[in-house]
């Protein structure tokens, strides 16, 4: 846990990097699929439970905006955290994602649980999040046990098993690539090893 806090505030107040760094399997990254996604893709697992995906998301914000024109980001929320209610902000961030608010709801629901430390017990405090957010809670519960979320709270899942996810935050790189984080010294070396495992075909 110690670790993890120093490497992320290091990446946040590193300065830039001269010199390209070089990038080594098992290392920097791991394959754990053998084949690509069809398109290139950017995708973060993550939890409103996980502190240390709290204090990501100025460098996932900032990794987004770097982005080429034709990758796609996407996050995919895990259940295995926050015990009985980890299901239930998953299934909210399904419904923030369908409503297209999630940019509005993910820092009030990171803001509760890691900043105010008052985690909802509830599907009705979720709800209530939602209003806070600014959405109709009455949108909140047409959408929250809608066929659509539900396949998207399962879709969530089978990717988490399939790429074999037991911590977050995760970032995982056309579907094949694990980002390791370990030995990155800065935000601009993250992103940099994104960009590589972007462009790499082997």
């Amino acid at each position: 846990m110690k670790k993890m806090f120093v490497l992320l505030v290091g990446l946040l107040i590193a300065p830039f990097l001269q010199a390209a760094p070089e990038f080594k399997e098992n290392v920097n990254y791991e394959i754990i699929r053998q084949t690509n996604t069809p398109k290139p893709e950017v995708m973060e697992f993550f939890s409103y439970y996980c502190p240390h995906c709290y204090q990501f998301e100025p460098i996932m914000a900032e990794l987004k905006k770097q982005l080429p024109a034709d990758v796609t980001f996407k996050r995919t929320p895990v259940a295995f955290l926050g015990k009985e209610m980890g299901p239930e902000l998953q299934r909210a961030y399904a419904v923030a994602d369908l409503l297209k608010v999630e940019e509005k709801v993910t820092p009030v629901i990171f803001k509760r649980i890691q900043a105010e430390g008052n985690p909802p017990q509830s599907r009705a405090d979720v709800r209530a999040l939602f209003e806070q957010a600014g959405v109709d809670g009455k949108d909140f519960d047409g959408a929250v046990d809608s066929f659509a979320v539900t396949g998207m709270v399962a879709q969530y899942d089978r990717n988490t098993g399939s790429m074999n996810i037991r911590a977050v935050p995760s970032t995982v790189v056309n579907g094949k690539y694990l980002v390791k984080t370990e030995g990155i010294k800065s935000t601009e070396e993250y992103i940099a090893l994104v960009k590589f495992l972007l462009q790499k075909k082997d």
